[in-house]
């Protein structure tokens, strides 16, 4: 059976452009389907979403002729300072520093806004001639010896050799694959926004552990930075609902004074906290990717470079068959991909789930025990090292992709 393209990927968002553009380099052909009308994709202005990228991220957008396109708008993060505390009372005594000149490859990471990364990629995807984009809504897909088939809301019938959902963690290729999912809600909603700040930042980057949840404050470009605060969902939906001054008013106890006077930065977000893993990565032609295939907790800010190792694996190992005449959708192919991505997420969804749990109460034994713990990883360089190093992705058997190698 002939198909329009070696590889069909459902899902436009960031995962999918960046499989595309990884593979598209490598000599297959690629068609991207997204439910998202392009030209409503390039239109994003600036909403306040930001994605903290690790170095080995970074790696591969450099990898695939994205890099150069938004290094301008990203701003390096050069330290991480995690601390421990209630809202209005600071920060305990105990905490964790890892500096990016504890590791000789440069800053941990970049924080890049949703709005820069998403026009790179689609202007990258326009100026490939192996990659295809089209426009519209998959209602069903068919495997057939050799070869996979999509359908469209409009009619239309899209083959490949290999479908990759990136669709997200309700993933319809997950679904109509027969693929169930494992996972649970936190009982949190992550509220997100983007604020503008009195004082410079310097690249630092804060964690601060509360009872409801951890807040994160994330440099971006000049004085802003992004925000992700996790609430119990009531106080979350409570807090959103406020006016502008009345939320600043609920932010600024729990942000502190560091900054100076801060004020909004475009429009707020929520949205709900939980864990869900695939219990397969893989079916016969299909392979998920991103957070089709895992969703977690934000809290270590890895949803995003979890979702790049996924591409920068299943590039390799596609890319690495094709080169050796091998069937790119069999499923011996495509379990290499598995076996190589789901300890690792299976390890990182169990570190994130566990750290969530163990921060975010008000038990007194386990927050003596959480802070002489962070105190005791702060006073010793190795382990500051080796966290540091987790921080910038450069752990575990990386893709070459993501340790800046050709594939």
């Amino acid at each position: 059976m002939s198909a329009d393209s070696d590889i069909l990927i459902v899902g436009g968002g960031l995962n999918g452009p960046a499989l595309a553009l990884a593979l598209a380099r490598a000599g297959q052909r690629v068609t991207v389907i997204d439910a998202l009308p392009e030209t409503a994709r390039k239109d994003a202005g600036f909403d306040g979403r930001a994605y903290a990228l690790a170095l080995a991220s970074q790696r591969l957008l450099a990898g695939i002729g994205i890099w150069d396109q938004i290094a301008d708008q990203a701003q390096p993060m050069l330290d991480i300072k995690v601390t421990d505390g209630h809202a209005g009372l600071g920060p305990s005594p105990f905490f964790m520093h890892f500096d990016h000149a504890e590791i000789e490859e440069g800053p941990m990471g970049y924080m890049v806004e949703d709005r820069h990364l998403r026009r790179a990629f689609l202007d990258a995807m326009d100026a490939a001639p192996l990659i295809t984009q089209v426009d519209g809504r998959v209602v069903a897909q068919s495997v057939a010896p050799g070869a996979v088939t999509v359908t469209l809301e409009d009619g239309r019938s899209l083959s490949g050799r290999l479908l990759v959902g990136c669709d997200g963690r309700a993933s319809g290729t997950a679904r109509r694959a027969g693929i169930s999912r494992t996972g649970w809600d936190y009982g949190q909603t992550a509220l997100v926004c983007a604020i503008e700040h009195e004082k410079p930042h310097h690249g630092v980057a804060h964690q601060f552990f509360m009872p409801p949840g951890p807040l994160a404050i994330l440099p971006l470009t000049g004085n802003r930075s992004s925000i992700v605060w996790s609430e119990k969902t009531a106080t979350a939906a409570a807090i959103n609902a406020l006016p502008e001054a009345e939320y600043l008013a609920a932010l600024r106890p729990r942000f502190g004074d560091f900054l100076g006077e801060i004020r909004l930065a475009g429009p707020r977000w929520t949205y709900p906290l939980g864990l869900t893993i695939a219990n397969s990565f893989i079916a016969d032609r299909v392979a998920l990717v991103g957070d089709a295939a895992h969703g977690m907790h934000p809290i270590a800010g890895q949803g995003l470079n979890a979702g790049l190792r996924d591409v920068g694996a299943l590039a390799e190992v596609v890319v690495d068959a094709a080169r050796r005449g091998e069937d790119i959708g069999a499923l011996a192919v495509l379990e290499r991909y598995q076996q190589w991505r789901r300890f690792d997420t299976a390890a990182l969804a169990l570190a994130t789930d566990t750290f969530n749990r163990l921060f975010s109460n008000d038990n007194p034994l386990l927050r003596l025990g959480r802070d002489l713990g962070m105190g005791l990883i702060n006073s010793v360089p190795a382990l500051r090292r080796g966290f540091v190093r987790e921080a910038a992705g450069l752990t575990g058997d990386l893709p070459r992709l993501l340790r800046g190698e050709a594939l």
